[in-house]
């Protein structure tokens, strides 16, 4: 009944998922005035999540042309060219930001939901 509790493991990618894109706004706020920076994001955790689930996945660092299936496409923004050819948009990194914690929070929510479950059920 209990081998496999994937919405566990789902719930830590959201988590960790939404720490990367946390990590990538905030690089990008702390460069947004440097010269030539291009502005880094994560594709959407549903995205990413089906590519995981849909592919195959490496159990050897050799195996699949050394793809262990850990590698998220990392992309570059191009929406807007400052004249100093940042790409960096504050507005938008403070909606990433707020994005990714609320993705965060979603994900603790899961799981401490799920946690609650699975403690009820055995009798605790």
């Amino acid at each position: 009944m209990f081998q496999n509790l994937d919405v566990f493991r789902t719930a830590m990618a959201m988590a960790r998922h939404a720490g990367m894109q946390q990590a990538f706004s905030s690089q990008n706020i702390a460069n947004a005035d440097t010269p030539g920076y291009r502005a880094r994001e994560l594709p959407e955790f549903g995205e990413t999540l089906r590519d995981s689930m849909m592919g195959q996945r490496a159990s050897r660092d050799r195996h699949l042309n050394g793809s262990n299936g850990r590698s998220v496409d990392i992309s570059e923004r191009r929406d807007a060219l400052d004249p100093n050819g940042n790409t960096v948009s504050l507005e938008q990194e403070m909606v990433t930001a707020v994005d990714a914690k609320r993705q965060h929070d979603r994900a603790l929510a899961i799981y401490r939901s799920n946690l609650s479950i699975l403690r009820a059920s055995l009798g605790r």
